[in-house]
């Protein structure tokens, strides 16, 4: 892949009232809220430490803000290297959301995350972009579907929170894809 999308840059894609931009430090306090249950919600809150922003190794990764026009933050979007195989040709982009609880049920999510899967296949050589959601969590498997991503299957057991596996599913948009 070429490009590095976990560098700091300026605003990188908008879609009408949303936007994807590099962190600011006045985005701190807001960002420093998305480790708490309130804003993670049921879906997304785990009992252990958030590995989001903490891949290391040959796998890069990174984070957007997700905010409006004015600068406000709406959410956070992440992403990280996933290997389908010892090439670099066989990897692909997990990308997640979280959107601020007063911001949810307004499209947010679905836009942030077509958003960054744009910027991914515009600025890396990437053929996949990848997320899963919990198989209760309608709400985001619509916003995936709006987003343009398919749904491919059940990832049996894939999660552990609150001292239960959870099953999810996975959802993909790839390059080729209209």
């Amino acid at each position: 892949m070429t490009g590095d999308p976990s560098s700091p840059a300026p605003p990188l894609s908008a879609a009408a009232d949303v936007l994807l931009r590099a962190p600011t430090a006045a985005d701190t306090p807001v960002l420093d809220t998305f480790g708490s249950r309130e804003v993670r919600g049921e879906h997304d809150f785990y009992d252990d430490a958030d590995l989001a922003d903490l891949h290391h190794g040959s796998f890069r990764a990174g984070s957007r803000v997700v905010s409006d026009a004015t600068g406000q933050v709406l959410g956070r979007v992440t992403f990280h290297e996933v290997a389908y195989g010892p090439n670099r040709g066989s990897l692909a982009w997990r990308i997640g959301v979280t959107v601020l609880p007063e911001h949810r049920g307004r499209g947010v999510g679905a836009r942030a995350q077509r958003l960054l899967a744009d910027e991914l296949f515009a600025t890396t050589a990437a053929f996949r972009v990848e997320a899963d959601t919990d198989v209760p969590n309608v709400a985001e498997r619509r916003a995936l579907a709006a987003a343009g991503f398919r749904e491919e299957g059940v990832l049996r057991g894939a999660r552990w929170r609150a001292g239960v596996r959870r099953d999810a599913v996975l959802f993909s948009r790839l390059r080729t894809d209209d």
